[in-house]
């Protein structure tokens, strides 16, 4: 076993995710979490990657840029997609999870691990003691923020939505349907409430009017909101026909009360394995928690919906990754710090985890005396680690995964779903190749 001790700072996904790579590689971790002494307004439980917004950890299908990244992950042995796979709830063709299982899980096998040292207080500053990654999410701390930007020169911020969470036995089941779109999945996996033309406009009125919560005095002032987590009433302010051509779409969906397509849909997936609980499908909000109620209980099927949790609006901090990160994660101004998740301006759960799980590796590596790893351009994860730092970009924003990101096909197929199976098969083929060329072991 090697003796050397790592911080890992931030048990979150990414957090969880390195501190793993690193103690199965024998590294010994000091893994820093400040909870349950203290909490972000954003923070409910005192688990381990603890999911805030939605339960959804996107596509499943390999053909998707969302499937791809997971199955990349798998295929490196990531904790969060093996606890994740074991905590299912239908979501058609989305991998989601009972959030409570889930953090319940990944903490069991974390706290298991006999060269994880979990160390409950908040860090104020950047370690100094040892290597370390820096793996505190959207939601640093102040403080902590304070010796990032003094560190690294500069910083941004953008404000991040989660959606309101209601109960199953609440929902109307005269006015609501079973069905996923095009009846992927089971085909009823989501829970559909559909709305004519006069309510939808009933219902667009009151929610541009409607008002908004203030934000927290631990958010910045003039926010950008990341379009990825967009208010709900702040996308309905671009138009009367946004929403109903996004959240509400109502494309194949068919209301079995009138045969046809709805005019407006909202779609509630499931929360919890019991299926006691359901969210509401891309309606992140900052709305006040009366005005969320009076509101969206305007949409039929939710007129006398019991909210288990309204929507909240947070801040999330990212560095500016193109100016002071490698493609490994490792910081340019000091080869044995890293960070990883969306601190490093990666968007989405399980590009955070992938972001960590990359992190860990490398550091491990590098206190094994290996060189560090990026992986090949043409697979997600190489991807994504390359575009967050690449110094042409400019204006930095955050970026998920996306097929946009990869090196364009030699043989490009038209259609869009061979399209991404063509993506798919070469980058796994690619990171295979990779992994034996570099000899990684999972």
């Amino acid at each position: 076993m090697i003796s050397t001790y790592v911080n890992v700072v931030g048990a979150g996904l990414a957090g969880c995710e390195a501190a793993y790579q690193l103690a199965k590689r024998g590294i010994s971790v000091r893994l820093y979490e400040m909870k349950p002494s203290k909490k972000t307004p954003a923070h409910h439980t005192d688990k381990f990657a603890e999911l805030v917004c939605s339960n959804s950890l996107k596509a499943q299908r390999t053909s998707s840029a969302a499937g791809l990244l997971k199955e990349e992950m798998r295929r490196l042995d990531s904790l969060l997609l093996r606890c994740a796979d074991k905590c299912t709830v239908p979501a058609g063709g989305a991998l989601a999870v009972d959030r409570d299982i889930f953090a319940s899980l990944v903490t069991d096998e974390i706290r298991s691990m006999s060269n994880i040292e979990i160390v409950s207080e908040e860090v104020l500053t950047i370690p100094a003691d040892a290597p370390t990654i820096i793996a505190t999410g959207p939601l640093t701390s102040d403080s902590l923020c304070e010796d990032i930007i003094a560190l690294m020169g500069t910083s941004l911020s953008f404000f991040d939505a989660a959606a309101p969470i209601v109960t199953a036995e609440s929902i109307d089941p005269e006015t609501s349907f079973a069905q996923s779109r095009y009846d992927k999945g089971d085909g009823d996996d989501y829970i559909n409430c559909p709305l004519n033309k006069e309510e939808y406009e009933l219902f667009y009125k009151e929610l541009v009017n409607a008002e908004r919560a203030p934000l927290h005095d631990f958010d910045v002032s003039d926010p950008k909101v990341y379009e990825g987590c967009m208010p709900i009433e702040v996308m309905a302010q671009r138009g009367e026909d946004t929403i109903r051509f996004g959240p509400m779409k109502p494309v194949g969906l068919r209301d079995p009360r009138t045969g046809h397509r709805p005019w407006a849909c909202l779609q509630l997936r499931r929360e919890n394995a019991e299926g006691s609980m359901y969210n509401l499908v891309g309606f992140q909000t900052n709305l006040k928690f009366p005005e969320q109620k009076r509101v969206f209980g305007l949409i039929p099927a939710l007129r006398n919906a019991e909210f288990v949790r309204y929507g909240v609006m947070h801040r999330n901090t990212f560095i500016d990754s193109p100016r002071v990160l490698n493609s490994d994660y490792s910081a340019k101004y000091r080869d044995d710090l890293f960070f990883a998740g969306q601190l490093t301006g990666v968007e989405g759960y399980m590009e955070s985890a992938s972001s960590g799980l990359m992190a860990g590796i490398n550091l491990a590596y590098k206190v094994l005396g290996r060189d560090t790893l990026t992986l090949p351009a043409d697979t997600m994860i190489g991807a994504l680690s390359r575009y967050i730092t690449d110094e042409s970009v400019v204006k930095f924003q955050p970026m998920g995964a996306s097929f946009g990101l990869l090196p364009e096909l030699e043989n490009r197929s038209r259609d869009k779903k061979i399209r991404g199976e063509q993506y798919a098969q070469r980058a796994l083929s690619s990171l295979e190749n990779f992994k034996a060329e570099r000899m990684i072991k999972v």
